[in-house]
């Protein structure tokens, strides 16, 4: 019987800057951006809260749908596997890093408030209740924009 193995990971958390934008040369894209996961626990009877750090490269047309629909904060998941990779530095030593490369992703921040967040602070201005109410959409409407298909 052949040996298995399994290389997958599985995140939610929060972005800790904006995704990064580039192509290599032979015009594939390539978006690079951080997450950060929390985990809680008791020790000593006292709550404490740790902080992980994961570094994340999406490619193609998946790195282009990163770039524009995530930003600093945005809740998401993330499904991909680890990958390890090595380079020389300018300086002649042997770099290396581990990061996920993300293969599905899923906001999971509401769109409201992805968009409250992309509106300057000047711009939010209070609409008189007439215009407010004809653009309110019925409850309907909101519950079939939030479903996943």
């Amino acid at each position: 019987m052949a040996s298995r193995s399994w290389n997958r990971v599985e995140l939610i958390g929060n972005l800790t800057r904006d995704p990064e934008l580039r192509y290599t040369p032979n015009g594939a894209a390539v978006c690079t951006f951080g997450l950060a996961t929390n985990r809680t626990y008791v020790s000593e009877g006292e709550k404490k809260e740790d902080v992980d750090f994961h570094r994340l490269v999406a490619w193609n047309k998946l790195a282009e749908l990163c770039n524009q629909l995530l930003k600093k904060g945005t809740k998401v998941f993330i499904s991909g596997r680890l990958q390890t990779r090595s380079w020389e530095a300018q300086d002649g030593t042997t770099r290396q890093t581990t990061e996920i490369v993300v293969e599905d992703m899923i906001l999971l921040t509401p769109k409201q408030v992805h968009e409250a967040q992309e509106e300057p602070a000047e711009k939010t201005s209070e609409v008189p209740p007439a215009e407010k109410a004809s653009k309110e959409t019925s409850p309907q409407e909101e519950v079939k924009e939030d479903l996943p298909f």
